[in-house]
């Protein structure tokens, strides 16, 4: 029977709820067997966190532990060039049978900037993707991809079929959670209890990442 793959990937600097929330919901929708978080260890769009990938791989690890069907997967950080999602799923698809689906998640943003990407036309040859869409959700997508939504959306996730080459928008609730405000919290000295796992919490504070500024 064909298995039900995702992977977000992210930099995760820190994994937080808002993150771990979005990921269940979506698992749970889609009754995914597996969802992979991949932290990026050279984000091609944005500048390389100061914090560490092993540490933030680290923080993954402890935020998924004991919750299945979250996992996380290292395979970015094993790479020397730019964290490309074209490569992880090429990666990925050799790993599983020729049925499998295998699903991306992409944030409403992400979605509206995809022809930036490397590559980007060819991510469905691999994939479904499955686009995160919170009420507030803003940008304005270009014509490209109002014609590739056109032609390859689908209504619902149970019109979702084969092992790849469809959109499907998923609703979520938002949480007001960033990593940015996070990091700002901590830097500030100030607490961020309940906005990341309380392990995730005592590996920061153990390693002294997002250290409180003078």
């Amino acid at each position: 029977m064909a298995r039900k793959v995702g992977i977000l990937g992210g930099t995760f600097d820190p994994i937080h709820i808002g993150h771990l929330r979005g990921a269940i919901e979506v698992a749970e929708q889609l009754g995914l067997d597996e969802l992979r978080l991949i932290p990026s260890a050279r984000p091609p769009h944005r500048d390389t966190p100061a914090v560490s990938a092993q540490d933030r791989l680290a923080m993954v690890e402890l935020a998924v532990a004991g919750l299945p069907p979250l996992l996380a997967d290292d395979r970015e950080l094993q790479r020397a060039q730019a964290s490309y999602s074209i490569d992880t799923l090429e990666s990925l698809r050799v790993e599983l049978a020729v049925d499998d689906q295998l699903f991306l998640l992409l944030g409403w943003d992400a979605f509206c900037g995809l022809p930036s990407w490397h590559r980007w036309q060819q991510l469905l040859n691999h994939c479904h993707l499955l686009v995160l869409q919170r009420p507030d959700a803003g940008g304005t997508l270009p014509p490209v991809l109002l014609e590739l939504l056109a032609a390859r959306r689908v209504p619902d996730a149970q019109a979702l079929s084969g092992p790849s080459g469809q959109i499907l928008l998923v609703a979520q609730a938002p949480l007001a959670v960033s990593a940015s405000h996070i990091r700002q919290l901590l830097g500030s000295g100030k607490s961020a209890r309940f906005l990341v796992p309380d392990a995730v919490l005592a590996y920061i504070h153990a390693h002294g990442l997002y250290p409180a500024s003078n």
